[in-house]
């Protein structure tokens, strides 16, 4: 079974015909952290439970160490799984509004755990939802608590000390999900510092998507990343963004063009600028 798969409204709305599936409702906004939750109570998929990007798919902050969405810790991750009714079996659905980041998040943390099969992402997110006429509800459902057990696969991050070394090697791929004007430095509206990492290439995760905001059929898919690795080993490959999430959304296309799956730098580029010895680059 590929670890990326998509899911349609019109295929997510038979699949709840049969039950006993586990569906995540990840939606978030960087700018208001309260709208997932009270767009969540407002409405949701039948079945959905809430899926918080700070209090569930990420860990505690360190200032001035770590990034803005640190992974969270395994064990309270495996408990929170738990609680959402999630058993090693479970087939899993995420979703947000649509364009995938969080919910792609959510999928690369439970591929980490080892949950790498029987995972979907709602394809167009809630906004195909709604566009296919499927209703909302206002229920939240009452799970039985899960028995997933998942340990950590470290191979698929690479942290900051090991990226610095590794700068400039020829083998390397470097990916950055940020839009262009961000990569470049010419605005920076979340973080401290603008830039980049030395080397990367700008990969903007919208550019997965089509004007329908559903993702592009893989063999565009493949070209748009065969572009970036040139002659390199996708193995070799490294994503990261701004905090360690829209880099999960490049990770799940380049698994739907049929790569493999890469490495995250999951503190990003607000974990790397913490640290003034690291270097910067602006311009392309």
């Amino acid at each position: 079974m590929p670890l990326a798969q998509l899911i349609s409204p019109q295929q997510l709305a038979e699949r709840q015909k049969r039950g006993g599936l586990v569906i995540l409702d990840c939606r978030f906004a960087l700018e208001d952290p309260d709208y997932g939750l009270c767009s969540y109570a407002e409405g949701h998929i039948e079945g959905a439970q809430y899926a918080d990007l700070e209090r569930h798919l990420s860990g505690p902050v360190t200032k001035g160490v770590t990034g803005r969405h640190p992974l969270p810790v395994p064990e309270t991750l495996i408990r929170q799984l738990r609680a959402w009714g999630i058993t090693p079996d479970s087939e899993i659905v995420l979703y947000d509004d649509g364009p995938g980041a969080y919910a792609a998040r959510a999928w690369w943390l439970l591929a980490w755990l080892g949950k790498r099969d029987g995972v979907f992402i709602l394809d167009g997110g809630l906004k195909a939802w709604h566009a296919a006429g499927f209703p909302l509800s206002l229920d939240a459902p009452v799970m039985e608590p899960g028995t997933f057990t998942g340990t950590p696969d470290n191979r698929l991050l690479l942290d900051a000390e090991h990226l610095q070394k590794r700068l400039g090697q020829p083998g390397l791929t470097l990916i950055d999900a940020r839009g262009l004007p961000r990569f470049r430095g010419e605005v920076e509206p979340i973080d401290p510092i603008a830039g980049h990492i030395p080397g990367a290439q700008c990969a903007a995760f919208n550019e997965n998507l089509g004007s329908d905001g559903r993702f592009l059929p893989a063999e565009q898919l493949k070209q748009r990343f065969a572009a970036k690795l040139q002659d390199r080993s996708a193995d070799e490959l490294v994503a990261y963004c701004g905090s360690g999430v829209t880099a999960c959304h490049n990770l799940f296309a380049l698994c739907l063009a049929g790569y493999p799956l890469g490495k995250l730098y999951a503190g990003s580029w607000s974990e790397w600028i913490t640290d003034p010895q690291r270097a910067i680059a602006t311009g392309d």
